[in-house]
């Protein structure tokens, strides 16, 4: 399934430069975290399409830059962060996902080759053992996927953005189909707090890896929107 989808992502998708990625350092070692422990049951269904969830860090580490367990993504051990990588999730019904298939354990090297990437080891091993392992046999074989399809997108000017007066949820789809001009706004989900504060960006795809709407777009275009650009 993996490496179908690197193959359609090498015809289907234009040729893009790297996604914004930070000045990233990465630690000389690392130990990796053990699986986490399933908070919902076992299903394994056919995948139907994916979603690629991206995180908006500085929201995120708008509270957290002094707790231990948020060090590498909010505490500037590996660089400052803008969007990060959630996780690739397999889809099949809406509300109703592949999850905790099994999984094998993941290697300390694979955990740190994608910090600049997923900047949690806790996240980096949540995410394999609830999504991953239903999509792919090994772990490397799953985040390489997700690199791929973070590497198709170019990000707009967060910052310009940010201090845009009357900003919407539409506004920054519309940046983000200006940056990425393939990626069409039905396939662009905007996750926000119950303050209207932006806190992550949902990418939809069908079975076939082409983007395709999603099934809930999330704030509604005329939704007012800040963006926090705080760290």
């Amino acid at each position: 399934m993996v490496q179908r989808l690197l193959f359609a992502l090498a015809v289907l998708l234009p040729a893009a430069a790297q996604a914004e990625v930070p000045q990233c350092r990465l630690p000389p070692l690392i130990s990796a975290p053990a699986l986490p422990a399933p908070d919902g049951p076992r299903r394994v269904l056919p995948v139907a399409g994916y979603t690629l969830a991206l995180s908006w860090s500085p929201e995120y580490c708008r509270t957290r830059g002094h707790d231990p367990r948020a060090a590498f993504q909010c505490g500037g051990k590996l660089g400052r962060f803008g969007f990060i990588l959630h996780g690739l999730w397999p889809e099949a019904q809406p509300g109703n996902w592949p999850q905790w298939c099994e999984a094998a354990p993941l290697s300390a090297e694979t955990v740190r080759r994608n910090l600049c990437m997923t900047p949690s080891p806790d996240l980096l091993a949540h995410e394999w053992a609830k999504h991953g392992a239903c999509m792919s046999g090994s772990p490397d074989g799953y985040f390489k996927a997700g690199a791929a399809l973070l590497r198709a997108l170019h990000y707009p000017d967060m910052t310009r953005l940010a201090r845009r007066p009357g900003l919407t949820a539409g506004d920054l789809r519309a940046a983000f189909r200006g940056a990425t001009p393939f990626l069409p706004a039905a396939a662009i989900r905007v996750k926000t707090n119950g303050r209207g504060w932006l806190e992550e960006v949902h990418v939809c795809y069908g079975k076939d890896f082409r983007p395709a709407p999603c099934a809930d777009r999330g704030a509604d275009d005329g939704a007012p929107l800040k963006i926090w650009r705080g760290n």
